[in-house]
């Protein structure tokens, strides 16, 4: 992989993704998303959380462009809008993974 030089604007933009994608919440309404488009009503069922709490969320992921919305008479429907951060979710979940078989591995 070449490395990149990115400029202090562009490392800024990268923190900000990070700093969206740290928030337990936000993680598990993308990952509902995974399974395709949702309203809020259902992604407050598969989350658990109350409305207000999925609104707030959604409306910082969809500023960002990690979801997209799209109206129908009086629902909204949320579907992901950047597919990439599942590639980085599971990058993410493989090196913990690996970790703590390497961790377990030290105990037995």
């Amino acid at each position: 992989m070449q490395k990149k030089e990115l400029s202090i604007e562009a490392l800024e933009l990268v923190a900000y993704r990070f700093k969206l994608l740290g928030d337990p919440m936000r993680l598990k309404i993308l990952h509902a998303l995974q399974a395709g488009e949702k309203t809020v009503t259902e992604l407050v069922k598969d989350t658990g959380t109350s409305q207000p709490n999925v609104s707030k969320h959604l409306a910082v992921l969809k500023a960002a462009g990690l979801v997209k919305r799209r109206q129908e008479s009086n629902l909204a429907y949320f579907t992901i809008g950047a597919p990439f951060i599942f590639d980085l979710c599971n990058i993410v979940c493989d090196g913990i993974s690996h970790e703590l078989q390497a961790l377990s591995s030290t105990f037995r």
